[in-house]
């Protein structure tokens, strides 16, 4: 793979204010565009109050390409949505939604001030958040002597991989979870049994 993609695995959020306007900004994982809108409705339910909700996300398709939206949220066009994209970008964040709210505090900021603000919310939350690098899981379903159990179950560990079924007849039936990278060689180390 040419490029290192990052993930967050938890909700991060983080506040803080600009001339009366209070910015919140909340970096969340999700595994695609249905999940992403619905923590973004999670997101406007917990500030009901709120004046704008604009977001962006980057999402890793099954198919390998990345699909990233953005929206401005009420915002002028281009303040708010792409300005929060921008550090997914530079980040190499994938499968995360980043949404930010403002509550509105009186003083407008101009579209520089608000592209700056909406920037830094996200640049925020995306520095508050744990970003752990992203790991293709491919899946596999071997048959094994019950005595390889333990040696596979050990293996798995060592890469983090895991168990996901087993069926247990005259052999063991496993289906694994596992780095993509590591396929072949847990292929070659239990495909004669």
């Amino acid at each position: 793979m040419a490029s290192q993609f990052n993930i967050v695995t938890d909700t991060t959020a983080v506040e803080y204010e600009i001339k009366k306007s209070r910015f919140i900004g909340a970096i969340m994982p999700c595994q695609s565009e249905d999940e992403a809108l619905r923590q973004l409705g999670l997101l406007a339910r917990q500030h009901q109050g709120a004046n704008h909700l604009a977001f962006a996300w980057r999402i890793r398709q099954p198919e390998g390409f990345i699909t990233e939206r953005f929206h401005d949220g009420g915002e002028p066009s281009g303040t708010a949505g792409r300005p929060i994209l921008a550090p997914l970008e530079g980040e190499s964040l994938i499968n995360v939604v980043v949404g930010v709210i403002r509550y509105f505090g009186g003083v407008k900021l101009g579209t520089g001030g608000l592209t700056r603000a909406y920037g830094t919310a996200a640049k925020e939350a995306i520095a508050a958040a744990k970003l752990v690098p992203w790991v293709e899981m491919a899946q596999l379903t071997l048959e094994i002597d019950y005595p390889q159990l333990q040696l596979l179950e050990y293996q798995l560990k060592q890469i983090r991989g895991q168990i996901i079924d087993q069926q247990f007849t005259d052999k063991v039936r496993v289906t694994i979870s596992l780095p993509a990278e590591e396929l072949p060689a847990i292929k070659q180390q239990f495909s004669g049994y």
